[in-house]
Order: C-alpha cells, then structure tokens, then sequence
C-alpha cells in the first residue's frame, strides 16, 4: 500500500509543478486527492441510485427490534449510507498517505478524528439532501454535488487541524 501512496503522490507531485508559485503543495495534495475521492463518491452515489437501489424506498427491519414496523428510507439516503463507508475510507487513506504524511499523531486516533470529522459532514450531507431534494426539489445527483461542495471546507479545515495536525 505503501508503493501506491508513492506513485499516487508522484504523480500529483508531477501536475503541482506549474500551480507552485500560487498554492501551497499540501493544498494542492488535498485538492487532488480530495476531487479524486469526491468523483469516486459521485459515480459510486450515481451507481447505487440508479441501479442497485433503483430509485425505490428501502426498509430494513432491525433484528433487536422485530416488534416495531420496518425502517423507511428514501433511496438517496439509502444510497448516501452505501457510499458512504468506501468513500471513508478511500479518503482516509488518501489523506494519511498521499496529504498529510507530516502528522506526528498515531494512526487510530488520526482514524478516529477522520471519522469525527466525517461524521459532522455526514450529518450535514444528510439534511443537506433532505434539504434540497425534499424540500427544494432538485434531483438527487446534484444536489449531493451541491452538499459535497459545502463539506469540502469542513473537511479541509478540520482534517489540517485536528485529524493531522503536526
């Protein structure tokens, strides 16, 4: 795993040569990891609504709760929280070993702040969607877009700052 954070860096490294006099490397890291995560989440979301969920409502039914009705959830909630875990950790590792190889702090607690992080972005990618395509009713795909732009600041500021800082 080690060899492919070098060659994905490298190759980053290779595309920052002319955006040096304007942004700061570790930012130009992020931003390329980051978009490479970003188009990872939009494709998987795009696959999962359109044809593993198939634009249908999904209930779920919790085993310690057998007496209560079924769970309901909008397919592109039910969409969001498929993509969810494999954008986490694709964007985990992408930030551990390609952005902010520098952090002094240990591998769990950079992971659980990651997650920490992650959680608040999911929290506001959930009513964000809620938001726009209940309310607003715009369609599914851009409006996570639209979210996504939103958490890409929270995301850098506290992934610099709190999950890897130095």
């Amino acid at each position: 795993m080690q060899t492919l954070a070098q060659i994905i860096t490298k190759i980053v490294d290779f595309f920052y040569r002319p955006f040096r006099n304007y942004i700061p490397q570790q930012l130009f890291r992020y931003a390329a990891c980051g978009g490479g995560n970003m188009v990872l989440d939009w494709v998987l979301y795009f696959f999962i609504y359109n044809f593993v969920v198939g634009h249908e409502l999904v209930y779920l039914s919790l085993p310690f709760a057998s007496n209560l009705s079924p769970l309901c959830l909008t397919p592109h909630i039910m969409s969001l929280l498929i993509v969810f875990p494999i954008t986490l950790m694709t964007g985990f590792w992408l930030n551990k070993y390609v952005t902010f190889t520098q952090s002094s702090l240990r591998g769990y607690k950079q992971l659980w702040r990651y997650i920490l992080i992650v959680m608040i972005n999911l929290l506001v990618n959930y009513f964000g969607l809620k938001l726009f395509v209940e309310v607003c009713g715009i369609y599914p795909t851009p409006s996570k877009m639209i979210v996504t732009i939103i958490t890409v600041a929270i995301s850098f500021f506290g992934q610099k700052y709190f999950s890897f800082k130095k």
